[in-house]
């Protein structure tokens, strides 16, 4: 396993390092190393670790190999949507030397240049089997982010039509929050909110069309979406909105072996749910409700969850992760 992948930013020449989430980190070109100007224009480094989060904790060790399975998964996404939704990536192109503006070597194979983009508050999400979150609001209300839904819905049940269900973004450490779509009209306007809506919806289908043809579920999945730096997010057609961040990856869709789907249950699912599973049981003395960090991951965990995001990569993209 590689450290370096599981803690914080890396001294990455030519870059500054701008801001760390769960899982990625985020840099800006150093312009004066560079001469003032990047090569490829107003762009960031995107670079996933291989750091794991669950119940709002990064947990320790990370996962061998993690980012680079979410970065080549989304870059191959990003290619079967090409038609749909333009994306931010610009390059993925790797250099041993410093200051070239292109990505380190260190960190290649993980880490995307991507066009710089203002991105709307939203998590754009799509719900075509019901589960999680929306299994929970449906339980309380027969609606889901004030969608109405049939009568006798169960954990993994297939929903008559896919539906949006969009969510805050939250800060670091918090939860997201399902919304209703008045939601977004009232954060982004009438036209945005409405285009975010059908892109999302065509983006799931397109999706959901490919995984189920490779044996593999989309229950649901949520994506970012921005406009070029500069342009105004209310008027999304003057430059046209692009799909940014990672995409359709087992961190942000619920990908379930099709051949195992059984509604009335949670699923098997190709993610970190060996991490949450251990994490919930006896086993792990750790408890949820107290302020304290969660422990370290067992060797096997780790090892049946980095099966589980490879497996997810080989199934959807026929090939096996370089």
């Amino acid at each position: 396993m590689n450290d370096a992948f599981e803690g914080g930013a890396l001294d990455l020449p030519g870059w500054r390092h701008v801001y760390s989430g769960k899982v990625r980190d985020l840099y800006e070109p150093d312009l004066p190393a560079l001469g003032g100007a990047h090569p490829l224009g107003d762009v960031v480094l995107v670079v996933a670790s291989d750091r794991v989060s669950a119940y709002d904790h990064v947990l320790r060790p990370g996962i061998p190999d993690k980012g680079v399975v979410l970065t080549q998964l989304s870059l191959w996404w990003f290619e079967q949507l090409a038609d749909l939704v333009p994306h931010h990536v610009v390059s993925v192109e790797a250099s041993a030397e410093p200051f070239d503006g292109l990505v380190p070597d260190v960190v290649a194979g993980r880490a995307m240049i991507c066009r710089r983009l203002e991105m709307y508050p939203v998590e754009c999400v799509a719900r075509g089997y019901l589960t999680g979150s929306g299994l929970a609001e449906y339980q309380a209300s027969g609606s889901v982010t004030g969608i109405a839904l049939p009568a006798g819905l169960v954990d993994g049940s297939r929903l008559p039509e896919p539906i949006f269900t969009p969510a805050t973004k939250a800060e670091l450490g918090e939860h997201d929050e399902n919304v209703p779509f008045s939601a977004v009209v009232e954060t982004v306007g009438e036209r945005a909110a409405a285009t975010l809506r059908d892109l999302t919806l065509a983006v799931y289908a397109r999706a959901e069309s490919i995984a189920r043809e490779r044996g593999v579920i989309l229950a649901d999945t949520k994506f970012e979406f921005g406009v070029a730096a500069g342009a105004d997010p209310a008027d999304p057609g003057a430059l046209g909105v692009v799909l940014g961040d990672e995409v359709l990856t087992p961190d942000s869709s619920r990908f379930w072996p099709a051949d195992e789907w059984e509604p009335g249950h949670a699923q098997p699912s190709f993610d970190k749910q060996f991490v949450r599973d251990w994490l919930t049981s006896p086993v792990s003395g750790w408890d949820r409700a107290a302020d304290t960090p969660p422990p370290a991951l067992p060797a096997d965990v780790v090892a049946r969850t980095r099966e589980r995001y490879l497996e997810a990569y080989e199934r959807l993209t026929g090939t096996a992760l370089r």
